[in-house]
């Protein structure tokens, strides 16, 4: 073989090399990274989202803030999922309430967490960043905006939160749970989780119900003091002839104190810490007592349940109220403020409520018919419509 032809070869299969090598580059799934944390009402949205476009072919990563319960949430999650979930972590937490020092210093955190962040997203070089709420979703869309990275943002409640407020104004695509909530806002719904949008509609439910009415009460994971407390002692004075059964979740530290709580008030119930399967507590559930967070309120929507909720009074912007309005002025859900309620008042709608099933159900027949089903998958094509654009 002579030189030129060598030359010749060895050119050809460089470029053969440079095709195949970029060919596996083109070809390599895409990363989407997803920022949540703070409560589980950020979290387990962007986890369902986090399902949804894993099962489309893209990679999952996570930017909580450190110190964040959402590293706990997001791991248990990844392994319970079947797929990785590459898990970052910025500095960054909130201010309110924490003094004059903290708010003097707050501006100079913030700018460290963007650069934080923006060194990971530099690292992770994603098609796609998701904001899904929290602290977190602050410095990482700002730095998704400085590194150019297209950005979609997803309001949970009701009233929308500061940082969405900032992030709406250069954000690709805009999505709320609630319609309204953020100007120019797609209304998709909460993403929830698989098993509780395959859970049986009312009507079918309804159908085979019998017996003692059945009362899920949710005192939140970190244990709702006003729940906890009121409602033993509101069924200690309902109509003694009423039949009912009580699951009551009370959160880790709430346990041995509300199973007081009922004793004291002569009412046997079911009280347990954590709710493993939620799905099926809203199945057996024929109303529930809980807070209005904005993934209790579309949770209960998707399953099709009433609800009494009683408002966490301190939500910023009385978010909770607003979420809560979601159902109640369709006629699925009551709603009782806590600063007007004692156990008296509440044992008084505990009476309608526990008188027959014909009201509940079609208290759970209206909360149905205002779930947005698949908001997961929808949330999911909206996102391929943007990274393929």
């Amino acid at each position: 073989m002579s030189r030129s032809q060598a030359d010749s070869t060895s050119a050809s299969e460089k470029r053969t090399v440079r095709k195949v090598v970029a060919r596996k580059f083109i070809e390599r799934p895409k990363t989407v990274v997803i920022m949540a944390g703070g409560t589980g009402g950020h979290v387990y949205p962007g986890l369902a989202v986090a399902e949804a476009m894993h099962q489309r072919g893209f990679n999952i990563a996570w930017l909580g803030s450190r110190g964040g319960m959402e590293k706990e949430l997001v791991a248990k999650a990844s392994e319970q999922m079947g797929f990785d979930i590459a898990f970052s972590e910025i500095e960054i937490s909130g201010v309110r309430g924490k003094g004059r020092m903290a708010l003097l210093a707050a501006p100079f955190r913030v700018l460290k967490a963007i650069e934080q962040a923006k060194q990971i997203l530099q690292k992770l070089r994603p098609a796609l960043v998701i904001g899904m709420g929290g602290f977190v979703a602050g410095p990482g869309g700002m730095a998704a905006r400085k590194l150019k990275i297209p950005l979609v943002i997803h309001e949970q409640n009701a009233a929308a939160g500061t940082t969405n407020k900032i992030l709406r104004r250069f954000a690709n695509l805009t999505l709320v749970a609630f319609p309204g909530s953020l100007k120019n806002g797609l209304f998709i719904g909460n993403p929830v989780r698989k098993d509780i949008e395959t859970v049986a509609p009312p009507q079918q439910r309804f159908a085979q119900k019998e017996g003692p009415i059945k009362v899920l009460v949710l005192g939140g994971s970190r244990g709702a003091l006003a729940i906890n407390e009121m409602v033993p002692a509101a069924f200690g004075k309902v109509n003694k002839a009423l039949p009912f059964q009580i699951v009551h979740q009370t959160g880790k530290d709430k346990l041995e104190a509300t199973k007081e709580s009922y004793a004291q008030a002569g009412v046997k119930a079911n009280v347990v810490p954590y709710i493993e399967l939620m799905s099926e507590a809203l199945e057996w559930a024929d109303f529930a007592i809980c807070r209005s967070g904005a993934l209790t309120v579309s949770e209960l929507a998707a399953v099709g349940l009433g609800a009494v909720f009683i408002p966490f009074p301190h939500a910023i912007d009385d978010h909770q109220t607003k979420n809560a309005d979601f159902l109640v002025q369709c006629g699925a859900a009551v709603v009782k403020q806590q600063k007007e309620l004692s156990p008296e008042i509440l044992a008084v709608l505990l009476n309608e409520l526990l008188a027959g099933r014909e009201r509940l159900q079609q208290m759970a027949v209206k909360a149905k018919q205002q779930s947005k089903p698949h908001a997961a998958e929808k949330f999911a094509d909206f996102c391929e419509e943007l990274i393929h654009d």
